[in-house]
């Protein structure tokens, strides 16, 4: 039977929104079964109440942990709290909601009962922070980002306003469970109209905050009097009403496409899987908006978000949705030649999963490689000091700093991102991918993919326990092993996996986190037919070790 990968979806897709939210409320977690307790992965706690792993119960106690972590930390400044577009979103606001004002917690919410993006909430939180020392903010973005319609996720970002670090994640999860196994009698809360009442809630304009300080990042400018024509997709999220604002504070060339929200994301096209899913740097997720541009679509560039538009997807005309790690190349090679107010001597960050092209590209602009662990999380301090000017993920997430050097989001941003590829297009007067095709003249075409492969429990485990000892080859695919790397070489954190280089490729391993298998990210300068024989020995090795 043909996959319906990018092909429009079907009622039978659609996810029940009536369950969905009766769900919330009705069911209660067996914390006897892991999947239902609560855990923090790289981007907060995710589930889906129809599962009761994300339910009413799990939010009010997470809230609570919240709370009582914040005052251990003698952070005493507002919280400020933003949701996005999914259908269970906003009754987990409501929750947060009615346990910080029961709390007697300074909340602030959207002004114009909107959506909040991450980064502008990242970017809000930053900006009460800037030349303070007491009085911190810090903030809860309720989102599962780009996955399914059924799912919500709920996150937080401390007052460095990026996410919460494993040691702060760690504590609120263990208290927020005991919470859970005490049957929430340690939660304070307030019914939903006393929590809008009350004298701590407070309302925020994010849009505003955000939207007016982009010119302090970006060219716009450029963009305006090249006349770069933008169509920008919020795909359903948090950003539909940004990018309107954007084209009209600024002027700019800039078309809003498809500007509906809907919970059931029924306007999707199915991703890979045949899920819906908003993952802007699928080509299958992104099929309606790269057929937009190859049907004659009038833009020089096209963009797409997903739901907490923390990630970007770049659309150009002669090329398609652009592979993430070929934009971030090109936005690293761009930004390190054209800011000239950025430091000397800052560096280039990136996740060890990343194209190595980019490693080739910091070392032509003789810039120092940063490579961390997945998660973005690691790129905070350096954002926020200056010395890690750009951080990027494989998976479509990055950052960088004002034209000035000093911070704009600890966070993912998509929005700048995407408006990035605009000025790119004005300034050069060449498309991101045709910027990416002399790249790879210069520095070699790199053939990348990431795969499955089937574990256990017991070896995932082991996977993220290895050492380098573990691993005794000399070789990978003909080519004598250069490294092999437990820990991260730009921080010396725990990659909780295995990377193994060469002169020409590499590969790296680590357990999911939700699936019984592990993921094996794999790139070659020596074409297609290598990459396959890397992944195939690097399977094989993984096996080895862990079996």
């Amino acid at each position: 039977m043909a996959s319906r990968a990018g092909t429009p979806a079907l009622p039978q897709d659609l996810v029940d929104l009536t369950a969905l939210l009766d769900a919330y409320y009705d069911l209660a977690p067996d914390l006897a079964d892991p999947a239902q307790r609560v855990a923090f992965g790289t981007s907060g706690h995710r589930g889906t109440s129809l599962n009761a792993s994300f339910n009413d119960a799990h939010i009010a106690a997470i809230t609570q942990a919240i709370i009582e972590y914040r005052a251990g930390q003698g952070i005493t400044g507002p919280v400020y709290l933003g949701k996005d577009t999914h259908a269970l979103s906003e009754p987990a606001q409501n929750t947060a909601l009615e346990v910080l004002a029961a709390n007697g917690v300074h909340v602030l919410i959207d002004a114009r009962h909107g959506y909040t993006p991450t980064p502008a909430l990242s970017h809000a939180i930053l900006s009460h922070n800037r030349g303070r020392t007491q009085e911190l903010a810090d903030g809860i973005v309720v989102t599962p980002s780009h996955n399914p319609p059924s799912d919500g996720g709920f996150k937080y970002n401390p007052p460095h306003g990026g996410p919460a670090d494993s040691d702060a994640t760690g504590w609120i999860a263990n208290r927020a469970n005991e919470l859970l196994a005490d049957g929430l009698r340690g939660v304070r809360r307030i019914q939903l109209a006393d929590a809008l009442a009350a004298g701590t809630t407070g309302k925020f304009d994010f849009l505003s905050g955000y939207v007016d300080d982009l010119p302090t990042v970006l060219d716009l400018d450029a963009i305006r009097n090249a006349g770069v024509r933008i169509g920008a997709d919020p795909m359903g999220g948090a950003s539909v009403d940004y990018w309107g604002e954007i084209a009209e504070r600024h002027h700019l060339d800039l078309t809003v496409i498809n500007p509906l929200v809907d919970p059931q994301w029924a306007f999707m096209t199915l991703d890979w899987d045949e899920k819906i899913r908003m993952d802007c740097s699928s080509p299958s997720a992104m099929a309606s908006l790269i057929a937009k541009l190859s049907g004659g679509a009038p833009f020089d560039v096209a963009t797409g978000n997903d739901a907490d538009a923390d990630r970007h997807g770049i659309v150009t005309p002669d090329a398609g949705l652009m592979n993430p790690n070929h934009y971030l190349a090109v936005a690293i090679q761009y930004l390190y030649t054209h800011r000239a107010q950025w430091p000397a001597t800052a560096s280039v960050g990136k996740t060890l999963v990343s194209s190595s092209i980019i490693d080739r590209v910091a070392a032509d602009l003789g810039r120092d490689l940063v490579e961390v662990p997945v998660g973005f999380k690691w790129f905070v301090p350096g954002l926020l000091s200056g010395e890690g000017v750009f951080g990027g993920e494989e998976s479509a997430g990055a950052s960088f700093v004002k034209r000035d050097g000093s911070v704009w989001t600890t966070d993912k941003d998509g929005i700048l991102l995407a408006l990035l590829a605009a000025e790119i297009t004005a300034v050069t007067g060449k498309s991101p991918s045709q910027l990416y095709g002399a790249l790879t003249e210069k520095f070699g075409s790199p053939s990348y993919a990431r795969i499955d492969a089937a574990a256990t429990r017991e070896q995932k485990a082991a996977l993220a326990k290895l050492s380098a000892a573990d691993v005794t080859a000399t070789e990978l695919a003909g080519e004598a092993i250069t490294a092999k790397l437990t820990e991260a070489p730009g921080n010396g954190a725990p990659i909780g996996g295995l990377k193994v280089t060469t002169e020409n490729a590499w590969f790296a391993a680590r357990p999911s986190g939700t699936e019984d298998v592990y993921k094996i990210y794999a790139e070659s300068f020596k074409g297609p037919e290598h990459l396959a024989q890397v992944q195939a020995e690097a399977k094989a090795l993984v096996d080895a070790v862990i079996s």
